[in-house]
């Protein structure tokens, strides 16, 4: 390299996901409250200013770590084949379903169950918002081919969110009545019955 010449930034991306496989890794092994930002750096092998620069505190990297783990699983729950609102329903009941078997996400139900509210299910956060895109973009798909009933796609696409947050939510505390295959029977048949054309329309006479 010639004398005076900057040497190139490192791959941003790259360090970004180093960080966040190493915060992972403490997560599901020590849980979320005994995680700590340079514990993750140093598993990251990173310096702990360059995780401070990209997260302030051990709350917003991990909220980051749940949107990643999100995207992860509902990237490869949704299948391509089908129509509209069969595509939709599989790839929510496939990744509730794999929300629950999750390393990470049954690491913090068992040990900081009221984190996971806060970060998953207690407020209307990027997890939620990333779910509901998604909803609202299949609903839209499956009212265009007509596999959807006619409503407002937010309206809709909320109450699917608040269905699937319950099926994973509680899914313990009725265990011994539905097992996980039960458990995936019944939420197929209550997004069905909930979406299908015959279903009532939400729109107001």
């Amino acid at each position: 390299m010639p004398t005076g010449t900057v040497p190139p930034d490192p791959d941003t991306g790259s360090v970004d996901r180093s960080i966040l496989d190493a915060a992972r890794d403490c997560v599901a092994e020590f849980g979320v409250r005994r995680t700590t930002l340079a514990e993750v750096a140093r598993r990251a092998r990173v310096s702990r200013p360059t995780v401070y620069r990209r997260w302030p505190d051990s709350g917003a990297l991990i909220g980051e770590l749940l949107v990643r783990e999100l995207h992860t699983i509902i990237a490869a729950a949704m299948p391509a084949a089908g129509n509209a609102r069969t595509r939709l329903i599989t790839g929510v009941v496939t990744g509730a379903a794999q929300v629950r078997s999750n390393p990470l996400f049954g690491k913090i139900f068992r040990t900081d169950t009221d984190l996971m509210l806060t970060y998953v299910f207690g407020r209307l956060g990027r997890n939620q918002r990333v779910l509901l895109e998604l909803f609202v973009t299949g609903i839209r798909e499956g009212q265009a081919d007509g596999s959807v009933r006619p409503g407002d796609p937010g309206q809709l696409a909320a109450m699917m969110l608040l269905i699937a947050q319950s099926a994973v939510q509680s899914a313990a505390t009725v265990a011994e009545l539905l097992d996980e295959p039960a458990m995936d029977t019944e939420l197929r048949y209550a997004l069905d019955a909930y979406l299908a054309p015959g279903a009532p329309s939400s729109r107001k006479e």
